[in-house]
Protein backbone atom coordinates (compact mmCIF):
# COMPACT_ATOMS: atom_id res chain seq x y z
CA UNK A 1 0.00 0.00 0.00
CA UNK A 2 1.38 3.40 -0.97
CA UNK A 3 1.58 6.25 1.50
CA UNK A 4 -1.30 8.04 -0.24
CA UNK A 5 -3.44 4.88 -0.13
CA UNK A 6 -2.68 4.48 3.57
CA UNK A 7 -3.63 8.11 4.19
CA UNK A 8 -6.92 7.69 2.30
CA UNK A 9 -7.78 4.44 4.08
CA UNK A 10 -7.08 5.88 7.52
CA UNK A 11 -8.98 9.08 6.74
CA UNK A 12 -12.01 7.12 5.52
CA UNK A 13 -12.03 4.79 8.55
CA UNK A 14 -11.71 7.65 11.06
CA UNK A 15 -14.43 9.69 9.31
CA UNK A 16 -16.90 6.79 9.21
CA UNK A 17 -16.30 5.95 12.86
CA UNK A 18 -16.86 9.59 13.87
CA UNK A 19 -20.09 9.90 11.89
CA UNK A 20 -21.45 6.69 13.39
CA UNK A 21 -20.69 7.97 16.89
CA UNK A 22 -22.33 11.38 16.61
CA UNK A 23 -25.43 9.92 14.90
CA UNK A 24 -25.91 7.11 17.44
CA UNK A 25 -29.24 7.21 19.26
CA UNK A 26 -29.16 6.98 23.03
CA UNK A 27 -31.35 4.69 25.11
CA UNK A 28 -32.28 4.48 28.75
CA UNK A 29 -30.24 2.11 30.86
CA UNK A 30 -31.77 -0.48 33.18
CA UNK A 31 -30.49 1.36 36.26
CA UNK A 32 -33.51 2.23 38.41
CA UNK A 33 -34.09 4.11 41.64
CA UNK A 34 -37.32 5.94 40.84
CA UNK A 35 -35.58 9.32 41.04
CA UNK A 36 -34.02 9.66 37.60
CA UNK A 37 -33.30 7.69 34.42
CA UNK A 38 -29.73 7.22 33.28
CA UNK A 39 -28.79 6.71 29.63
CA UNK A 40 -26.68 3.92 28.22
CA UNK A 41 -24.20 5.97 26.21
CA UNK A 42 -22.21 9.05 27.22
CA UNK A 43 -23.36 12.20 25.44
CA UNK A 44 -19.78 13.43 24.91
CA UNK A 45 -16.41 11.68 24.92
CA UNK A 46 -12.94 12.35 23.56
CA UNK A 47 -14.04 10.53 20.40
CA UNK A 48 -16.70 13.22 19.82
CA UNK A 49 -13.95 15.76 19.15
CA UNK A 50 -14.03 16.69 15.45
CA UNK A 51 -11.29 15.18 13.32
CA UNK A 52 -10.22 18.69 12.25
CA UNK A 53 -9.18 19.33 15.85
CA UNK A 54 -6.76 16.41 15.91
CA UNK A 55 -5.45 15.58 12.43
CA UNK A 56 -3.60 17.45 9.75
CA UNK A 57 -5.73 16.76 6.65
CA UNK A 58 -2.91 17.52 4.21
CA UNK A 59 -1.32 14.27 2.96
CA UNK A 60 1.87 16.16 2.10
CA UNK A 61 2.48 17.17 5.71
CA UNK A 62 0.73 14.21 7.38
CA UNK A 63 1.24 11.21 5.04
CA UNK A 64 0.01 8.60 7.55
CA UNK A 65 -3.04 10.60 8.72
CA UNK A 66 -1.55 10.72 12.20
CA UNK A 67 -2.99 12.54 15.20
CA UNK A 68 -1.05 15.74 15.76
CA UNK A 69 -3.05 17.26 18.63
CA UNK A 70 -4.75 14.50 20.60
CA UNK A 71 -7.77 14.81 22.89
CA UNK A 72 -7.58 13.02 26.25
CA UNK A 73 -11.03 13.64 27.74
CA UNK A 74 -14.29 15.55 27.44
CA UNK A 75 -15.97 16.22 30.76
CA UNK A 76 -17.56 18.71 33.16
CA UNK A 77 -19.99 20.73 31.07
CA UNK A 78 -22.14 23.76 31.62
CA UNK A 79 -25.55 23.33 29.98
CA UNK A 80 -28.20 25.62 28.55
CA UNK A 81 -31.27 25.52 26.31
CA UNK A 82 -31.83 28.29 23.78
CA UNK A 83 -34.44 28.52 21.03
CA UNK A 84 -35.33 24.85 21.34
CA UNK A 85 -31.75 23.62 21.01
CA UNK A 86 -29.46 22.19 23.68
CA UNK A 87 -25.93 23.44 24.24
CA UNK A 88 -23.11 22.03 26.32
CA UNK A 89 -20.02 24.12 27.02
CA UNK A 90 -17.71 21.24 27.79
CA UNK A 91 -14.28 21.05 29.31
CA UNK A 92 -12.03 19.47 26.70
CA UNK A 93 -8.63 18.26 27.84
CA UNK A 94 -5.89 17.76 25.28
CA UNK A 95 -3.15 15.18 25.50
CA UNK A 96 -1.00 18.07 26.73
CA UNK A 97 -3.17 18.27 29.92
CA UNK A 98 -4.38 21.79 29.09
CA UNK A 99 -8.14 22.23 29.11
CA UNK A 100 -10.26 24.50 26.98
CA UNK A 101 -13.96 25.13 26.41
CA UNK A 102 -15.96 24.04 23.40
CA UNK A 103 -19.63 24.27 22.50
CA UNK A 104 -21.54 21.14 21.49
CA UNK A 105 -25.04 21.54 20.04
CA UNK A 106 -27.96 19.19 19.54
CA UNK A 107 -31.69 19.14 18.81
CA UNK A 108 -31.98 16.47 21.51
CA UNK A 109 -30.97 16.66 25.19
CA UNK A 110 -29.68 13.06 25.25
CA UNK A 111 -27.83 12.43 21.98
CA UNK A 112 -26.65 13.96 18.70
CA UNK A 113 -24.30 16.51 20.27
CA UNK A 114 -21.82 17.87 17.77
CA UNK A 115 -19.03 20.31 18.55
CA UNK A 116 -18.81 23.59 16.71
CA UNK A 117 -15.80 23.82 14.40
CA UNK A 118 -13.78 26.05 16.70
CA UNK A 119 -13.34 25.91 20.48
CA UNK A 120 -14.20 28.93 22.62
CA UNK A 121 -11.43 31.51 22.30
CA UNK A 122 -11.44 33.36 25.60
CA UNK A 123 -10.02 36.87 25.72
CA UNK A 124 -6.46 36.55 27.03
CA UNK A 125 -6.63 39.04 29.89
CA UNK A 126 -4.63 37.14 32.53
CA UNK A 127 -1.05 36.42 31.40
CA UNK A 128 -0.38 34.28 34.48
CA UNK A 129 -3.36 31.98 33.76
CA UNK A 130 -2.30 28.49 32.66
CA UNK A 131 -5.49 26.44 32.62
CA UNK A 132 -9.27 26.95 32.56
CA UNK A 133 -12.04 24.44 33.25
CA UNK A 134 -15.52 23.55 34.59
CA UNK A 135 -17.71 26.39 33.37
CA UNK A 136 -21.14 26.93 34.91
CA UNK A 137 -23.61 28.74 32.63
CA UNK A 138 -26.14 31.09 34.22
CA UNK A 139 -28.99 32.75 32.34
CA UNK A 140 -29.22 35.81 34.54
CA UNK A 141 -32.22 38.09 34.86
CA UNK A 142 -30.01 40.99 33.74
CA UNK A 143 -30.17 39.53 30.21
CA UNK A 144 -26.66 38.09 29.96
CA UNK A 145 -25.47 34.50 29.94
CA UNK A 146 -22.57 34.25 32.39
CA UNK A 147 -19.90 31.61 32.48
CA UNK A 148 -18.09 31.14 35.79
CA UNK A 149 -15.12 28.79 35.68
CA UNK A 150 -11.89 27.84 37.39
CA UNK A 151 -8.93 29.98 36.38
CA UNK A 152 -5.74 28.21 37.38
CA UNK A 153 -2.26 29.70 37.68
CA UNK A 154 1.11 28.57 39.01
CA UNK A 155 1.68 29.29 42.67
CA UNK A 156 4.86 31.33 42.32
CA UNK A 157 5.39 31.37 46.09
CA UNK A 158 6.19 27.64 46.04
CA UNK A 159 8.98 25.61 44.45
CA UNK A 160 6.58 22.68 44.07
CA UNK A 161 5.76 22.42 40.35
CA UNK A 162 2.30 21.09 41.19
CA UNK A 163 1.41 24.02 43.46
CA UNK A 164 -1.35 26.12 41.91
CA UNK A 165 -3.74 28.95 42.64
CA UNK A 166 -7.40 28.67 41.66
CA UNK A 167 -9.69 31.65 41.17
CA UNK A 168 -13.19 32.10 39.74
CA UNK A 169 -13.01 33.44 36.20
CA UNK A 170 -16.05 35.22 34.76
CA UNK A 171 -17.16 35.71 31.16
CA UNK A 172 -20.46 36.75 29.63
CA UNK A 173 -22.13 36.32 26.26
CA UNK A 174 -25.43 36.62 24.44
CA UNK A 175 -24.93 33.79 21.92
CA UNK A 176 -22.11 31.49 23.16
CA UNK A 177 -20.02 32.83 20.26
CA UNK A 178 -18.74 36.23 21.40
CA UNK A 179 -17.40 36.20 24.96
CA UNK A 180 -16.53 39.18 27.12
CA UNK A 181 -13.96 38.51 29.82
CA UNK A 182 -14.60 40.20 33.16
CA UNK A 183 -12.16 40.40 36.09
CA UNK A 184 -11.92 37.33 38.29
CA UNK A 185 -14.14 37.22 41.36
CA UNK A 186 -12.51 38.75 44.44
CA UNK A 187 -13.10 37.45 47.96
CA UNK A 188 -11.31 37.16 51.27
CA UNK A 189 -10.39 33.56 50.51
CA UNK A 190 -6.90 32.92 49.08
CA UNK A 191 -8.43 30.45 46.60
CA UNK A 192 -11.85 29.81 45.08
CA UNK A 193 -13.16 26.85 43.11
CA UNK A 194 -16.60 25.59 42.04
CA UNK A 195 -18.20 29.02 42.10
CA UNK A 196 -21.74 29.41 40.73
CA UNK A 197 -23.66 32.60 39.91
CA UNK A 198 -27.28 32.68 41.12
CA UNK A 199 -29.70 33.42 38.24
CA UNK A 200 -31.58 36.25 40.01
CA UNK A 201 -30.65 39.40 41.88
CA UNK A 202 -30.73 39.10 45.66
CA UNK A 203 -31.28 42.39 47.48
CA UNK A 204 -30.36 44.14 44.24
CA UNK A 205 -26.97 42.41 44.08
CA UNK A 206 -25.35 39.51 42.25
CA UNK A 207 -25.32 36.37 44.38
CA UNK A 208 -22.55 33.77 44.25
CA UNK A 209 -22.21 30.29 45.69
CA UNK A 210 -18.55 29.96 46.60
CA UNK A 211 -16.18 27.42 48.10
CA UNK A 212 -13.41 29.21 50.03
CA UNK A 213 -10.27 27.15 50.47
CA UNK A 214 -6.79 27.62 51.84
CA UNK A 215 -4.89 25.93 49.02
CA UNK A 216 -5.44 24.34 45.62
CA UNK A 217 -6.46 20.84 46.77
CA UNK A 218 -7.34 21.02 50.45
CA UNK A 219 -10.15 23.27 51.65
CA UNK A 220 -8.41 23.76 54.98
CA UNK A 221 -10.58 26.09 57.03
CA UNK A 222 -13.22 26.23 54.27
CA UNK A 223 -16.49 25.09 55.83
CA UNK A 224 -18.44 24.08 52.73
CA UNK A 225 -20.61 25.63 50.04
CA UNK A 226 -21.04 29.31 50.88
CA UNK A 227 -23.21 32.24 49.82
CA UNK A 228 -22.07 35.80 49.23
CA UNK A 229 -23.15 38.97 47.44
CA UNK A 230 -21.38 41.31 45.01
CA UNK A 231 -22.61 44.75 44.02
CA UNK A 232 -21.10 44.87 40.54
CA UNK A 233 -20.59 41.96 38.14
CA UNK A 234 -18.14 43.90 35.96
CA UNK A 235 -15.70 44.03 38.86
CA UNK A 236 -17.16 41.38 41.14
CA UNK A 237 -16.08 41.34 44.76
CA UNK A 238 -17.85 39.55 47.60
CA UNK A 239 -18.90 42.38 49.90
CA UNK A 240 -20.66 40.27 52.53
CA UNK A 241 -19.57 37.43 54.74
CA UNK A 242 -19.44 34.13 52.89
CA UNK A 243 -22.14 32.27 54.82
CA UNK A 244 -21.90 28.47 54.85
CA UNK A 245 -25.16 27.00 53.56
CA UNK A 246 -24.13 23.36 52.90
CA UNK A 247 -21.47 22.44 55.45
CA UNK A 248 -18.86 19.74 55.41
CA UNK A 249 -19.71 17.08 58.00
CA UNK A 250 -17.63 14.32 59.57
CA UNK A 251 -18.21 10.79 58.25
CA UNK A 252 -20.48 11.85 55.41
CA UNK A 253 -20.10 12.23 51.65
CA UNK A 254 -18.92 15.84 52.19
CA UNK A 255 -16.28 15.10 54.80
CA UNK A 256 -13.21 16.17 52.80
CA UNK A 257 -14.84 18.91 50.73
CA UNK A 258 -17.93 19.85 48.79
CA UNK A 259 -18.77 22.35 46.09
CA UNK A 260 -21.61 23.88 44.15
CA UNK A 261 -22.44 22.14 40.90
CA UNK A 262 -25.19 23.11 38.47
CA UNK A 263 -26.91 26.49 38.64
CA UNK A 264 -29.72 26.09 41.21
CA UNK A 265 -33.16 25.17 39.86
CA UNK A 266 -36.09 27.33 40.93
CA UNK A 267 -39.09 25.35 42.20
CA UNK A 268 -42.28 26.37 44.04
CA UNK A 269 -40.76 25.12 47.31
CA UNK A 270 -37.25 26.49 47.03
CA UNK A 271 -34.00 26.54 45.06
CA UNK A 272 -32.72 23.01 44.43
CA UNK A 273 -28.94 22.66 44.21
CA UNK A 274 -27.18 19.70 42.59
CA UNK A 275 -23.69 19.72 44.08
CA UNK A 276 -20.73 17.41 44.68
CA UNK A 277 -19.27 15.94 47.85
CA UNK A 278 -15.90 14.32 48.46
CA UNK A 279 -14.76 11.79 51.04
CA UNK A 280 -11.49 9.94 51.48
CA UNK A 281 -11.12 6.19 51.02
CA UNK A 282 -8.29 3.66 50.93
CA UNK A 283 -8.46 4.01 47.13
CA UNK A 284 -8.27 7.81 47.23
CA UNK A 285 -10.84 10.58 47.00
CA UNK A 286 -14.39 9.58 45.99
CA UNK A 287 -16.57 12.24 44.36
CA UNK A 288 -20.35 11.86 44.34
CA UNK A 289 -23.26 14.17 43.56
CA UNK A 290 -25.77 15.24 46.20
CA UNK A 291 -28.74 17.59 46.52
CA UNK A 292 -29.84 20.31 48.91
CA UNK A 293 -32.36 23.17 48.82
CA UNK A 294 -32.39 26.80 49.91
CA UNK A 295 -35.19 29.26 50.59
CA UNK A 296 -36.87 30.94 47.61
CA UNK A 297 -36.63 34.42 49.11
CA UNK A 298 -33.38 33.91 51.03
CA UNK A 299 -31.04 31.61 49.06
CA UNK A 300 -28.53 31.73 51.92
CA UNK A 301 -30.92 29.71 54.10
CA UNK A 302 -30.77 25.90 53.92
CA UNK A 303 -34.26 24.36 54.02
CA UNK A 304 -33.74 20.74 52.90
CA UNK A 305 -30.87 18.30 52.92
CA UNK A 306 -31.80 14.77 51.81
CA UNK A 307 -29.54 12.07 53.17
CA UNK A 308 -26.61 10.67 51.24
CA UNK A 309 -25.64 10.68 47.61
CA UNK A 310 -27.78 11.42 44.56
CA UNK A 311 -25.52 10.11 41.77
CA UNK A 312 -22.41 7.96 42.22
CA UNK A 313 -20.12 6.24 39.69
CA UNK A 314 -21.25 2.72 38.73
CA UNK A 315 -19.59 0.06 36.60
CA UNK A 316 -17.56 1.53 33.76
CA UNK A 317 -18.16 5.01 35.15
CA UNK A 318 -15.71 4.19 37.95
CA UNK A 319 -12.83 3.80 35.49
CA UNK A 320 -11.05 6.66 33.80
CA UNK A 321 -8.44 9.36 34.03
CA UNK A 322 -9.27 10.05 37.69
CA UNK A 323 -11.21 7.02 38.88
CA UNK A 324 -14.22 6.81 41.20
CA UNK A 325 -15.60 10.26 40.39
CA UNK A 326 -18.94 11.73 39.38
CA UNK A 327 -19.15 15.49 38.98
CA UNK A 328 -21.70 17.93 37.61
CA UNK A 329 -21.69 21.59 36.70
CA UNK A 330 -24.61 21.64 34.29
CA UNK A 331 -28.34 20.93 34.25
CA UNK A 332 -31.24 22.01 32.06
CA UNK A 333 -34.72 22.51 33.53
CA UNK A 334 -37.27 22.71 30.72
CA UNK A 335 -40.60 24.52 30.76
CA UNK A 336 -42.41 21.16 30.37
CA UNK A 337 -40.98 20.02 33.72
CA UNK A 338 -38.23 17.74 32.37
CA UNK A 339 -34.79 18.13 33.95
CA UNK A 340 -31.57 16.88 32.37
CA UNK A 341 -28.48 16.56 34.57
CA UNK A 342 -25.15 16.36 32.76
CA UNK A 343 -22.51 14.62 34.83
CA UNK A 344 -19.00 13.41 34.12
CA UNK A 345 -17.53 10.12 35.27
CA UNK A 346 -13.92 9.68 36.32
CA UNK A 347 -12.85 12.94 34.63
CA UNK A 348 -13.17 11.19 31.27
CA UNK A 349 -16.64 11.36 29.67
CA UNK A 350 -19.99 13.13 30.00
CA UNK A 351 -23.32 11.41 30.76
CA UNK A 352 -26.92 12.54 31.12
CA UNK A 353 -29.62 11.61 33.63
CA UNK A 354 -33.25 12.63 33.21
CA UNK A 355 -35.76 13.43 35.92
CA UNK A 356 -38.70 15.80 36.31
CA UNK A 357 -39.41 18.80 38.47
CA UNK A 358 -42.02 16.80 40.38
CA UNK A 359 -39.65 13.89 41.05
CA UNK A 360 -36.73 16.13 42.02
CA UNK A 361 -38.91 18.08 44.46
CA UNK A 362 -40.27 14.83 45.93
CA UNK A 363 -36.73 13.51 46.41
CA UNK A 364 -35.41 16.77 47.87
CA UNK A 365 -38.19 17.58 50.31
CA UNK A 366 -39.39 14.10 51.30
CA UNK A 367 -36.13 12.16 51.66
CA UNK A 368 -35.10 12.17 55.34
CA UNK A 369 -31.91 13.85 56.49
CA UNK A 370 -28.81 11.95 57.57
CA UNK A 371 -29.05 11.40 61.36
CA UNK A 372 -25.21 11.23 61.35
CA UNK A 373 -24.74 8.22 63.69
CA UNK A 374 -24.97 4.52 62.82
CA UNK A 375 -27.32 3.75 65.71
CA UNK A 376 -29.71 6.47 64.57
CA UNK A 377 -29.41 5.42 60.92
CA UNK A 378 -30.51 1.92 61.95
CA UNK A 379 -33.48 3.37 63.83
CA UNK A 380 -34.40 5.41 60.77
CA UNK A 381 -34.25 2.36 58.50
CA UNK A 382 -36.16 0.17 60.97
CA UNK A 383 -38.93 2.75 61.06
CA UNK A 384 -39.20 2.52 57.27
CA UNK A 385 -39.23 -1.29 57.39
CA UNK A 386 -41.92 -1.35 60.09
CA UNK A 387 -44.02 1.14 58.14
CA UNK A 388 -43.76 -0.99 54.99
CA UNK A 389 -44.60 -4.22 56.80
CA UNK A 390 -47.66 -2.59 58.36
CA UNK A 391 -48.75 -1.26 55.00
CA UNK A 392 -48.31 -4.65 53.35
CA UNK A 393 -50.25 -6.33 56.17
CA UNK A 394 -53.18 -3.93 55.79
CA UNK A 395 -53.22 -4.03 52.00
CA UNK A 396 -53.08 -7.72 51.16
Amino acid sequence: MSTREEFNANFKAASEKYEQLISRKNERSDRYNGIYDCYKYPVLTAAHAPLIWKYDFNPETNPYFMERLGINAVLNSGAIEMDGKFYLVARVEGNDRKSFFAVAESDSPVDGFKFWDFPVQLPDTNPEETNVYDMRLTKHEDGWIYGVFCSESKDTSSNDLSAAVAQAGIVRTKDLKVWERLPNLKSKSPQQRNVVLHPEFVNGMYAFYTRPQDDFIQTGSGGGVCFGLAKDITNAEICTEETVISPRVYHTITEVKNGAGAVPIKTPKGWIHIAHGVRNTAAGLRYVIYVFATDLNDPSKLIASPSGLFIAPHGEERVGDVSNVTFTNGAIARENGDIYIYYASSDTRLHVAKTTMEKLMDYTFNTPEDPLRSVDCVKQRCELIAKNLEYMKNNK
